[in-house]
């Protein structure tokens, strides 16, 4: 399968964002890598809401899930009740699913207690980068070692709908890996911005 897809502007980028739609997510955000909480937070919880979906339908949908779940500020979202709940599962500019809700609230009171025990969730995840020699050929795997590995640690800390295939779509888009297709005229910026990004340690 062609990893590559030459786009109506004539660059070549990954074959998963021939929809014209999501050029603006392949080529300012995906695979740069982040340091910032509340984005990590809200990127893990957008994963699992995709879990049998399109990210495409999410991606659609994201304003209205940050505007329902308070931005994804998991200090906010950890406090949540069952009139919360109630409120998310009438809201039809998301996706439904109340174990998926329930997990975001849960989630986010996990992810309160992991960045007061390391600092930051930032300094957590990155934790898990893994060695750029032992990866796949770009878009080849769905899982790896470190996201399995990383998904039984959160399953431990109690956060759910973190299987590994969900972490390692969260560890693509938040560039802890890149995983742009060899030949998009993205992976080697990406590659620039992971050389500059200083990875966070603990406090």
């Amino acid at each position: 399968m062609q990893s590559t897809v030459q786009d109506p502007d004539g660059a070549l980028r990954c074959n998963w964002c021939s929809a014209a739609e999501l050029f603006e997510y392949h080529d300012h955000e995906w695979g740069y890598p982040v340091d910032n909480d509340i984005r990590l937070f809200e990127k893990l919880c957008l994963e699992s809401f995709q879990s049998g979906l399109s990210w495409r339908i999410i991606l659609a949908k994201r304003a209205n899930f940050r505007a329902a779940f308070s931005n994804f500020d998991f200090h906010i979202v950890a406090k949540y009740n069952d009139s919360d709940i109630k409120r998310l599962l009438q809201n039809e500019g998301i996706v439904r699913h109340r174990g998926k809700i329930e997990a975001v609230i849960n989630n986010a009171k996990k992810a309160r207690e992991l960045a007061e025990q390391e600092g930051s969730l930032a300094a957590y995840f990155w934790q898990f980068e893994p060695d750029e020699k032992s990866l796949p050929e770009p878009q080849t795997a769905s899982i790896s070692e470190e996201s399995i590995a990383l998904s039984k640690a959160l399953k431990k800390q109690g956060w759910k709908f973190v299987g590994p295939t969900t972490v390692y779509a969260f560890m693509q888009a938040m560039g802890l890996i890149n995983d742009h297709s060899e030949g998009c005229v993205f992976r080697e910026k990406i590659k620039q911005a992971r050389n500059n990004f200083k990875r966070p340690g603990r406090v």
